[in-house]
């Protein structure tokens, strides 16, 4: 019996030009513990550092991962997918976090800018995959939600009331199913 699912996402990586985090989010337990995470971080940064992912996006696979990358300046992005998820949607979630947070530090996208911003870097992640399943990769929508939430004294996800939380979710679902 095969069980078809959605495309889903593992992590979410957000690493600097030293391999040390920046912004991290894992989506399954792959990683149970904090030392399997940091271990998971630097075999991918080992095994892509000597690549030029700068102008085009790269794919490898580890350890029955696939990941795909880009680099910019001194930050390295990473999504994560199992190996039997497609490419190009790990490739399209890359490319909206890429973008996303290329429009959220106005182009300035680097470690210094990402740090002072990682509120919204992290926001930018939630936007985009919830649970590991892929949201929204319009990095317009994402960056857009993301500044009205930042700006929004608007009650935070936590303390959101069950009807609006629902309704978020529907607005999310009815988004990906008019795509």
């Amino acid at each position: 019996m095969s069980t078809e699912t959605c495309p889903s996402v593992r992590n979410i990586l957000l690493l600097d030009s030293d391999g040390k985090r920046v912004a991290v989010k894992y989506f399954t337990e792959d990683w149970p513990t904090n030392s399997a995470k940091e271990n998971f971080e630097k075999v991918v940064f080992t095994k892509t550092q000597k690549t030029n992912a700068r102008t085009e996006a790269e794919i490898a696979m580890f350890e029955n991962n696939i990941v795909v990358y880009k680099f910019v300046q001194d930050l390295h992005f990473f999504v994560t997918g199992g190996d039997n998820e497609n490419e190009l949607i790990l490739a399209t979630v890359l490319q909206a976090f890429f973008d996303s947070v290329g429009l959220l530090l106005r182009g300035n996208v680097d470690k210094k800018e990402a740090l002072e911003n990682l509120d919204l870097i992290l926001l930018c992640i939630d936007e985009i995959v919830d649970g590991g399943i892929v949201l929204e990769t319009d990095p317009n929508v994402i960056a857009g939600k993301v500044a009205s939430n930042s700006i929004d004294s608007g009650a935070p996800l936590s303390e959101q009331t069950l009807s609006q939380a629902l309704a978020t979710a529907r607005e999310h679902l009815a988004r990906s199913l008019l795509k």
